[in-house]
């Protein structure tokens, strides 16, 4: 469904990416790991159109999607891909429920079917009694939930998740990738992951390993 083909990009005179290729299946769970400079980040980006590469190809669905005019790439994001970062960057002054239809908004729905579609959302991820707290009053937990729940209203093809335990607790980080994951395979959308903790690669079905830009081992499980 989606695949990157030998894609490259640099950063100055940093290589991040150096010829990576790969391809995810519908509804797979992915793993990237390696060390802090790997090149993770970067592929990420590459992979959901935020970046683009240097050199290669990235196709969804038989689609070259790297050299599309902004706006297309703008509107593929929008509607097939969700993204989870690590902090959750969800918008301080809008409720949790308004953050998560946010997508749904930008898409043209009635703000009335929007936040009703995100209060199911938040219900689905168990967090539905911060539906009206502002970021600021809510946990890392609640808060990384309510990101997935964001990232998940729109039913998107492929999810993006940059380290999205990365500030939580062993706990918090176990309900967050529940969460996340059983909802995607609910879903039957793909998950990229990008993560440096083995705990959390072991949610995924596939890991791939980079390692200075590149990707000298895949380890399938």
């Amino acid at each position: 469904m989606l695949e990157a083909r030998d894609l490259g990009k640099s950063f100055g005179r940093t290589r991040a990416l150096a010829g990576v290729s790969l391809a995810i299946a519908e509804g797979e769970i992915v793993a990237v790991t390696g060390p802090s400079g790997a090149g993770k980040s970067t592929l990420l980006h590459c992979l959901a159109g935020v970046v683009r590469p240097e050199s290669g190809e990235v196709v969804l669905d038989g689609r070259r999607i790297d050299t599309l005019p902004e706006e297309e790439l703008t509107k593929l994001r929008r509607e097939s891909f969700g993204i989870v970062f690590q902090h959750g960057e969800l918008v301080p002054e809008l409720t949790a429920v308004e953050n998560v239809a946010l997508p749904l908004l930008f898409n043209r729905h009635g703000r009335r079917e929007a936040m009703s579609v995100a209060a199911e959302w938040l219900a689905r991820l168990e967090v539905s009694d911060c539906a009206e707290q502002r970021v600021g009053e809510l946990s890392g937990g609640q808060r990384q939930r309510v990101a997935v729940a964001r990232a998940l209203v729109t039913g998107p093809r492929v999810v993006f998740a940059d380290e999205p335990t990365g500030a939580l607790d062993t706990l918090g980080g176990e309900q967050v990738m529940t969460a996340l994951l059983g909802a995607a395979r609910a879903g039957r959308t793909a998950v990229v992951l990008v993560t440096h903790d083995n705990r959390v690669a072991a949610y995924a079905d596939r890991e791939i390993t980079l390692r200075d830009g590149a990707v000298p081992a895949e380890v399938s499980r």
